[in-house]
C-alpha cells in the first residue's frame, strides 16, 4: 500500500484556500436557507472537490459533452452540494440564485444530483452505491470506446484516453453494489478510474462502527486495485499536497484501478457539529453557521459571500479548459488525418446514427417453424452485430442461456487474461454473477457515450438490477436488457427460478418499455425499433424472452406499435378480442379456431408491448382494441394486474396469480389452468357477461 506523496508539483495559495472556504460558506448557506439537505460532506470535502475542478480535471465547463472530458461521478448524492458549488464556481451555468433555491421547486439544484437537468452532472446519484458503479460502468465505455476508435496508440498519447474521477462514502462502500462492481474493475484492470474514499466515520446513526469495521483497503487490495491513504493535516482538515500527490500517483497508475482513503471530519470546521452524525443531514442552525463562518475568517452576517477576487480566481477554469480543448482538437484532428475510415464512424457514431443499410441485416424467421424467442434474440443480436460495431454486450455469467453471446471469439476482457479469446477491446462482456453491478455498470457505459449496451440475465433476476433500471428509467437511458426464462415455461428449475409478478412489477416502472414478443419475427422486429429508439426515444427496454419453442406467425409490423391485430375475425365484426403476449399468444390463436368454430368472430391481439402502444393516437388504439367489443380476454403467463385496464368490467384475465412449481413446463400449463380450453371459457363467460348488462 502507498503511503508517501510522489508528487508536490501543487500550486496552492490563499486565494484557492479562501476559495474552498467559500465553498463551505455556500454549502452552509444553501442547507440553512431552505432548511434542510446535508451540509457536513459537502464541507469536509470542499478541498477535494474544488482540487478536481481547479486542479487535475480535464473539462471544459462551456462543453459539458465534449468527449474528450474526464468524468466526475458524485456517488453521495446526498452531498449534491459538493458538487453543485463546484459547477457554479466552475462557470457550468449555475449561479449564487440556484444554490439559494436548493431543494425547491423547479430549481436546477435539487436534492440529489439529476443526470439531465443540471448541466455538468455526469449522473443521478442518492442510492448509495450506484455512483461508484456507474463510474466503473464509463470505465468500461471509454476502453471500448477507444477499442473502436484508436487502439493501436500507446498507453495515454490517445485522444480518447481519459480519467474518471468518483467520490465515494462509508455508505457507498457498505453497500453491496459496491463490491460487486469493484470486483469486476478490479479484475478488468481499468486504470483509469481514480476513486477518493471519503472515511469520515459517521453515518445517520452515528459512528460507522456500530456497522462498518472492515479494513477497506485490504478489501480494495484483494479485488486488484491501487491503494492508498493520506492523513489529515495538523489542523484536522485536508493535507492539500499529500492528496493531490495521492491523486498523481493513481492517475498515473494505468494497470489497475485505484482508491484512496482519507480520514476526513465531516462538518469541518463548524466549532460544534464537526464530528457529528447530526451535520449529515440537518441544517447547522444560524448559530454554528455564525460560529463557523468567524472561525474561517467571513462575515457571520452575510450570506452567500463570494468575494470579487475569489470569483475571478475560480471562474479562470472556464480559460484552462477552453485551452485544454483547443489542444485536444489539434490532437483529434491529427488522428482524423492518419484515420479517416475510423474517423467517420466516430462522425456517425456520435451523432447517434446507424450505417447505412443496417436493416436489411435483421433477419426475417419462415413462419410455421417453433423456435424460442431467446435463440432468435441470439441470432438478430449476431446480425446486428455483424454491421453496428458499436454494440456490445453480455450476461451474467448465463450467456448459454441468454444468447448473449454477440462474438465468442472476442471477449471484453484485459491484457494478462490467460484465456485465448481475451481482448481488452472485445465485444462480448462478461459482468460475471453480478446483476446489480450489470445494471448499473451498463447505465454509466450509456451515460458515457459512444456505444450501445445491453446486458442479460434471467428475467427472475431482474430484482437484482432493479435499483438500477429504475435509475435508468429515470435518466431515459438507451440500455437493453435481455430478460430470458420468462414465464413457467422454464419448467423444472421451479418457482425460484419462476418469473410470475415480474412483467407487472416491471411494466410499473414508468419510463422502462418492456417487450414480451410471441415469436421470433416479433423479435426481431423488436430489435429493430429498439434500435432505433436509441437516438430518437432514448430509454431502457426490457425483452422478456421464452426458453420453450413458440410458433412462428408472420411478421407484422404492427409489434413496433406494441400492439396489432395478428388475426382478424371471420364471419363479421368481432365478438370478443383476445389479448395476449409472449408465449401466451399461441393459446389465444388456438382458442380463436375453437371460437370461430362455434360461429364465434374473435379478434386476436398480440401486444408485446404496453408502453409503445400507449404511445399511439387513440384511433390507432381504438382500432386495435375497438371500444365498442366489450367481451374481452388478457391471456399471460403471471399476475393479472396489467390487464384490467384493457379488458374492461366484462372482461376476463387468464393468468398466474400465484408461484409456480417444477415440473415439464407443459405440465405447469396445464395444472395451473393456462391453456387454450380456458381461454375459450374465459371469453363465452365474458361475452355472456356483456349480454346480461
Amino acid at each position: 500500500m502507498s503511503t508517501k506523496p510522489t508528487t508536490t508539483d501543487l500550486e496552492w495559495t490563499e486565494l484557492d484556500q479562501r476559495a474552498v472556504d467559500t465553498a463551505r460558506v455556500l454549502a452552509m448557506d444553501s442547507v440553512q436557507k431552505v432548511g434542510n439537505g446535508h451540509p457536513g460532506t459537502a464541507m469536509s470535502l470542499a478541498p477535494a472537490a474544488y482540487m478536481l475542478f481547479q486542479k487535475l480535471m480535464r473539462h471544459d465547463p462551456s462543453d459539458a459533452d465534449w468527449t474528450g472530458r474526464d468524468r466526475f461521478v458524485l456517488s453521495p448524492g446526498h452531498t449534491s452540494l459538493t458538487l453543485y458549488v463546484q459547477l457554479f464556481m466552475a462557470g457550468y451555468g449555475l449561479e449564487l440564485a440556484d444554490l439559494k433555491a436548493f431543494r425547491t421547486w423547479d430549481s436546477k439544484t435539487p436534492g440529489h444530483p439529476e443526470h439531465g437537468h443540471t448541466r455538468g452532472v455526469e449522473t443521478t446519484t442518492g442510492p448509495l452505491g450506484q455512483g461508484i458503479a456507474n463510474a466503473v460502468g464509463m470505465a468500461m465505455a471509454a476502453r471500448y470506446e477507444r477499442g473502436l476508435f484508436d487502439p493501436e496508440a500507446p498507453k495515454g498519447e490517445s485522444p480518447f484516453d481519459h480519467t474518471i474521477w468518483a467520490i465515494v462514502s462509508d455508505g457507498d462502500l457498505e453497500e453491496g453494489i459496491s463490491a460487486e462492481a469493484s470486483s469486476l474493475a478490479g479484475h478488468q484492470k481499468l486504470g483509469n478510474i481514480v476513486a477518493l474514499y471519503d472515511d469520515n466515520h459517521i453515518s445517520i446513526e452515528g459512528d460507522t462502527e456500530t456497522a462498518f469495521s472492515e479494513d477497506v483497503l485490504k478489501r480494495y487490495e484483494a479485488y486488484g486495485w491501487h491503494v492508498q491513504r493520506i492523513e489529515q493535516a495538523a489542523n484536522g482538515d485536508f493535507d492539500v499536497k499529500a492528496l493531490y500527490a495521492a491523486f498523481k500517483a493513481a492517475q498515473a497508475e494505468t494497470e489497475r484501478p485505484s482508491i484512496i482513503a482519507a480520514r476526513t471530519i465531516i462538518a469541518w470546521p463548524a466549532p460544534n457539529a464537526q464530528n457529528t452524525e447530526a451535520s449529515h443531514g440537518s441544517a447547522l442552525g444560524d448559530a454554528e453557521v455564525a460560529a463557523t463562518k468567524k472561525v474561517m475568517g467571513f462575515d457571520p452576517e452575510q450570506t452567500f459571500q463570494v468575494e470579487d477576487e475569489v470569483f475571478a480566481h475560480v471562474r479562470q477554469v472556464v480559460d484552462r479548459g477552453a485551452e485544454a480543448h483547443a489542444a485536444w482538437d489539434k490532437r483529434i484532428q491529427q488522428w482524423r488525418q492518419a484515420n479517416p475510415e475510423r474517423a467517420a464512424d466516430f462522425d456517425r457514431i456520435n451523432a447517434g446514427e446507424l450505417p447505412d443499410g443496417w436493416e436489411k441485416a435483421v433477419p426475417v424467421f419462415p413462419a410455421g417453424k417453433d423456435v424460442a424467442t431467446r435463440k432468435a434474440s441470439g441470432e438478430v443480436l449476431k446480425a446486428l452485430g455483424g454491421v453496428i460495431p458499436e454494440l456490445w454486450g453480455g450476461s451474467a455469467d448465463l450467456a448459454g442461456s441468454n444468447n448473449t453471446t454477440i462474438d465468442a471469439s472476442s471477449s471484453f476482457l484485459p491484457e494478462g487474461n490467460p484465456l485465448p479469446e481475451a481482448n481488452p477491446y472485445g465485444r462480448t462482456v462478461h459482468f460475471g454473477i453480478r446483476e446489480h453491478a450489470m445494471g448499473s455498470t451498463m447505465n454509466g457505459i450509456a451515460l458515457h457515450g459512444n456505444t450501445r449496451i445491453y446486458g442479460g440475465t434471467f428475467l427472475v433476476f431482474s430484482d437484482y438490477m432493479r435499483p438500477a433500471v429504475r435509475l435508468a428509467a429515470l435518466m431515459k437511458l438507451p440500455v437493453t436488457y435481455v430478460w430470458t426464462h420468462d414465464s413457467i415455461g422454464l419448467g423444472e428449475d421451479g418457482p425460484t427460478h419462476q418469473p410470475v409478478e415480474h412483467m407487472a412489477a416491471l411494466r410499473a416502472i414508468p419510463g422502462l418499455n418492456m417487450v414480451r414478443p410471441a415469436d421470433a419475427n416479433e423479435t426481431a422486429i423488436a430489435w429493430r425499433e429498439i434500435t432505433k429508439r436509441h437516438t430518437t426515444h432514448p430509454a431502457p427496454h426490457g425483452l422478456a424472452l421464452t426458453r420453450q419453442n413458440v410458433p412462428t406467425y408472420e411478421a407484422n409490423e404492427g409489434v413496433a406499435k406494441g400492439g396489432y391485430v395478428l388475426f382478424e375475425a371471420e364471419g363479421g365484426r368481432p365478438q370478443v378480442i383476445l389479448i395476449a403476449t409472449g408465449s401466451e399468444v399461441q393459446l389465444a390463436v388456438e382458442a380463436r379456431t375453437a371460437l370461430q368454430s362455434e360461429g364465434i368472430p374473435t379478434r386476436v391481439v398480440s401486444m408485446p408491448s404496453v408502453e409503445w402502444f400507449e404511445e399511439q393516437d387513440q384511433a390507432y388504439r381504438d382500432g386495435v382494441l375497438l371500444p365498442d367489443v366489450k367481451a374481452r380476454v388478457a391471456v399471460e403467463a403471471g399476475i393479472g394486474l396489467t390487464w384490467h385496464r384493457y379488458v374492461g368490467e366484462a372482461g376476463r384475465i387468464v393468468s398466474l396469480e400465484h408461484f409456480g412449481a417444477s415440473a415439464d413446463y407443459k405440465v405447469l400449463y396445464r395444472e395451473f389452468g393456462l391453456t387454450s380450453e380456458a381461454v375459450v371459457e374465459a371469453a363465452r363467460e365474458s361475452i355472456a357477461d356483456v349480454n346480461r348488462r
